[in-house]
């Protein structure tokens, strides 16, 4: 079995922490905040967000990063997209040439750069473990996989020998991993259903129906897609797990933060009073912003998204959204 270190405690770094603590590997967890760290290491417990987990006494928690790393032979980073370039740029001068592979789980895609997240690292860390990078995506509410919830995720590397010996890695009798090659692919898809699962939480907020959350997944797949092709991925990816699986699951969740977020944009409350009341991190808020962008500069049509934006960060009601939607000029089902 092999040491790794998660960093990021929040609920899906223990999650996996617990997990692969489960399949026999030293864990370390790392904590960003040393008042969390301290409290985690009193309680062996993250009640706010997963309540009656606890973390085995085998799992290794700290607040020092270079304590973390200490004989790592694997790193799987755990924490949100808007903080990856930071905790890379502290991690690039502790990885030693004992680390076999550098897991993503975070799903976003970086404001301003328009980054994702792998591409952040190979940005941030020393040129050599460019080319041990992986992302694992897919339906996997944190709150589920603690809980030996069967689940499947995919993981993704240009590298097809880094996917196995994640998929090795990871695999539990109720954690399945299967492997793709189409790291572009993967990650968009983790990242863009974000934005489609706040708009159905909208629709949920509005009382809209059935029928109307169909259509938005539909749609919405459709935009992921071109917006993918157009940046590189295989098209044939977002059929999958990282696609289509974690679009329907994010759209539907009661644990999907960013379908709360959209619900209760829906009921008529601002979106800095919603952010400021919750204690967990909607990943599509800021990816919302980049893939507006991403097709503003690619010219992709994607008018979901863009009215999602509008919502967001323009204040747009969301009713009126809705309306210039389904008004807009009628086309095939499938364009380019």
């Amino acid at each position: 079995m092999s040491r790794l270190t998660v960093l990021g405690a929040g609920s899906w770094g223990i999650a996996v922490a617990v997990l692969l603590s489960g399949k026999g590997h030293e864990i370390a967890l790392w904590e960003f905040d040393p008042r969390e760290a301290e409290s985690l290491l009193s309680l062996r417990e993250l009640p706010t967000k997963l309540p009656g987990i606890k973390i085995p006494p085998r799992i290794r928690i700290t607040n020092d990063l270079s304590e973390a790393m200490l004989g790592a032979q694997g790193v799987i980073l755990a924490v949100p997209s808007h903080t990856m370039r930071q905790t890379a740029k502290s991690l690039s001068g502790l990885l030693s040439n004992e680390i076999s592979f550098i897991v993503n789980l975070a799903k976003g895609i970086e404001n301003n750069t328009l980054c994702r997240m792998s591409e952040v690292l190979v940005q941030e860390l020393p040129r050599p473990y460019m080319y041990l990078i992986s992302t694992l995506s897919g339906p996997s509410h944190a709150e589920e996989v603690s809980r030996g919830i069967p689940t499947t995720v995919v993981a993704a590397s240009f590298k097809p020998e880094i996917a196995a010996l994640v998929q090795e890695t990871f695999t539990t009798n109720s954690f399945r991993v299967y492997t793709s090659g189409d790291l572009i692919g993967v990650e968009l898809g983790g990242s863009l259903k974000n934005i489609i699962a706040i708009a159905a939480g909208v629709l949920q907020g509005l009382k809209l129906g059935d029928n109307t959350i169909g259509a938005l997944m539909t749609r919405g797949l459709a935009e992921m897609v071109r917006l993918g092709r157009k940046l590189g991925a295989d098209p044939l990816t977002f059929s999958g797990l990282s696609g289509i699986g974690d679009l329907i699951t994010t759209c539907i969740s009661k644990h999907s933060r960013n379908r709360y977020v959209g619900e209760q944009l829906g009921l008529g409350r601002k979106l800095n009073d919603i952010l400021a009341s919750m204690s967990m991190i909607a990943e599509g808020v800021k990816t919302t912003k980049s893939a507006y962008d991403l097709a503003g500069i690619h010219n992709v049509e994607m008018p979901i998204t863009t009215q999602m934006y509008n919502i967001l960060f323009e204040g747009k009601e969301p009713a009126r959204a809705v309306h210039d939607l389904m008004t807009r000029s009628l086309k095939p089902e499938i364009w380019a």
